[in-house]
């Protein structure tokens, strides 16, 4: 059994919105999201904003890389939908990286920055994807 996966996740078309709509309408984006995120995984889960539009999500609990894998596809999937702010119909893609303990370390530390690596890989690789050490 895997102990948990760390799941960092950035929008890749956010800068845009707040250019065009205004710093309110990205916050409401933001707050929009969270809680689609929040909706996708279980309660025993954790999501959280890291800043910008970076949040971080903790799987807790997992039996295999098939059930990681399930989690971020519907992740993506989520992200991808549009949302309803201000009468606008906004959406932007994402890019996450994942990490899982303990393959990808032992520390809070090294198990973010190895899920922001994996982030940037996928942004890097067009975005809209997601990847981590065991799938590449």
């Amino acid at each position: 059994m895997l102990q948990f996966a760390v799941i960092f996740i950035d929008l890749d078309g956010f800068k845009a919105i707040n250019y065009a709509h205004g710093h309110h309408v990205g916050d409401d984006y933001l707050v929009a999201v969270s809680a689609a995120l929040a909706a996708s995984v279980r309660r025993s889960d954790t999501v959280g904003r890291l800043g910008g539009d970076e949040f971080i999500v903790i799987l807790n609990l997992l039996e295999s890389m098939a059930a990681i894998a399930n989690v971020a596809e519907l992740l993506l999937q989520c992200l991808a939908k549009s949302f309803i702010i201000d009468d606008l119909s906004l959406s932007a893609s994402a890019s996450m990286g994942i990490a899982i303990y303990p393959a990808d370390g032992d520390s809070v530390d090294t198990l973010l920055k190895t899920a922001d690596t994996h982030m940037y890989r996928a942004k890097n690789a067009g975005g809209k994807s997601s990847r981590n050490s065991q799938r590449q």
